[in-house]
């Protein structure tokens, strides 16, 4: 494990019936951009809970909140955030996470 610990995005996002296939494509295209153009970028999954036909979570593992908060200026994020909004039935939650540390053995 790193000695500072990993910074942890977990983005819940209520898709509108009908629009997740387009919300994916945004949502994949972001998760690539962010992977190959950030160098803080170390995770970028998108996810849909088995269960569940309209909501999509990404979970994004960045080196610290600096590392975040670049990722927010990014080519790739605005048109994201722009496209997706008229997709969502609600607002995205969003949460903040610092890995823990594992006790030694």
């Amino acid at each position: 494990m790193a000695d500072t610990p990993y910074f942890v995005v977990i983005a819940e996002f209520q898709i509108k019936p009908g629009q997740v296939p387009a919300f994916l494509a945004l949502a994949h295209n972001d998760a690539s951009e962010s992977l190959a153009n950030e160098e803080g970028c170390f995770t970028f999954d998108v996810l849909t809970p088995e269960g569940s036909e309209d909501l999509v979570v990404l979970h994004e593992v960045y080196r610290d909140r600096a590392a975040f908060e670049h990722h927010t200026t990014m080519p790739h994020y605005a048109p994201f955030k722009e496209a997706s909004a008229p997709l969502l039935a609600a607002e995205p939650k969003v949460r903040f996470f610092l890995t823990a540390e594992r006790p030694s053995a």
